[in-house]
């Protein structure tokens, strides 16, 4: 049996009767195959899985890998080769239904609904070219062209009630967000290429540094008390809400009276980005809130509403809050993420253990000691100048 690693070896290699392919094994029923050209030089890789179940071998062709080079082609057939091997010891799902891009996104989505993640893939993956690559295809060059037809594409920046919309260019970090949907759903079913090769899809989606900026806008309490005042009746609840908890707007809009219960005063958080569900406990003062809220309503039925008890989104609480903004006189760029920011910061400020906020907010350590570390470190010199002698 060749050994398919060494290069010299490989290259001795002649074709053999019914194109059998020349068999390396990786492990106990697991082989990596490679059938060289009887016209040029290289030749196709392949994969072989012995299925005890069925006392039969399983085979997949893989490719040529013609865009790499060296010891980087054994590497990356290698790789192939497990990954499919291990999915179809598992049952083969992916070996069956997963052939392309669009088949991974709506997997990934299957497994974790996410609205955002839906909307990222329908505007600008399911009708674009790379949909329809297979993922044992897939390299850097093709998500390097998706990724520059990405940033070419306007971000719209507004839509006004009669329909008419808005665009300007796509800043770096929406460029960011939208592309980890797409990293995230190849990541669960693609094993990373070697760094610096074609083979290597992952580094075409690496997010711009330093993209994100901190977060500048704030509002204090007296000023989300206005806007809260020239919110309509409608909204005015929801926008109480954001006021009173540092939840993400979507996750607020998705509670329902089940989630609050009101003889322990706690919360449970079940819908929100990191689909990792979580309780709060509340106190008496925000307890009463909801306990008004979910007053008379089924536990199926959504904390905040709009009429028809549909849930609010992010097209229906953009134009009242909008509305409110310029009626409570608020900076214009005012908007919802706006509030959960001025909440987080006050939280911060009033010196809640980092960890603490991080738990309440559903976002990581990292993210706040990012974008809120700096109020810690203002208020610690504040603690140090009172040191001074």
């Amino acid at each position: 049996m060749p050994d398919l690693s060494r290069i010299g070896e490989r290259e001795k290699l002649k074709p053999r009767a019914g194109d059998e392919p020349h068999w390396h094994r990786l492990r106990q029923g697991v082989y990596l195959g490679y059938r060289p050209s009887r016209k040029t030089a290289g030749g196709t890789w392949f994969a072989r899985f012995y299925d005890a179940d069925t006392n039969r071998n399983k085979r997949k062709r893989l490719d040529d890998y013609g865009t790499l080079s060296g010891h980087d082609v054994f590497k990356q057939a290698k790789i192939d080769a497990e990954a499919w091997a291990a999915t179809v010891e598992s049952g083969g799902e992916l070996a069956r239904d997963m052939v392309t891009v669009k088949d991974a996104c709506e997997a990934y989505l299957k497994e974790k609904p996410n609205s955002i993640a839906e909307g990222v893939f329908r505007r600008h993956v399911y009708d674009d070219p790379i949909a329809k690559v297979k993922l044992d295809k897939l390299r850097n060059h093709h998500l390097r062209s998706w990724r520059a037809r990405l940033e070419k594409a306007p971000a719209m920046l507004s839509r006004s009630k009669s329909g008419e919309k808005r665009w300007k260019d796509r800043a770096k970090s929406t460029v960011n967000r939208d592309m980890s949907p797409l990293r995230a759903a190849l990541g669960r079913v693609l094993t990373l290429g070697p760094p610096n090769t074609d083979a290597a899809w992952q580094e075409a989606l690496t997010p711009y540094k330093g993209a994100d900026k901190l977060r500048g806008l704030y509002l204090d309490k007296a000023e989300r008390k206005r806007l809260i005042d020239a919110t309509g009746d409608e909204a005015k609840p929801f926008v109480k809400g954001l006021c009173m908890l540092p939840l993400r707007p979507g996750a607020l809009a998705k509670l329902t009276g089940g989630d609050f219960d009101e003889r322990t005063r706690s919360l449970i958080i079940g819908y929100d980005k990191n689909d990792n569900p979580r309780q709060i406990s509340l106190p008496p003062i925000i307890a009463g809130f909801f306990a008004e809220q979910v007053k008379n309503k089924r536990p199926t039925a959504y904390i905040f509403s709009q009429p028809g008890n549909e849930p609010w989104h992010k097209d229906a609480w953009k134009h009242p809050i909008k509305e409110a903004v310029v009626a409570a006189g608020l900076p214009g760029a005012a908007s919802a993420y706006t509030i959960r920011h001025s909440v987080i910061t006050d939280l911060v400020r009033a010196r809640l253990p980092i960890l603490t906020v991080a738990q309440l907010a559903g976002t990581g350590v990292t993210m706040i000691e990012k974008h809120y570390g700096h109020l810690v470190r203002d208020d610690a010199e504040d603690a140090l100048a009172t040191l001074a002698l």
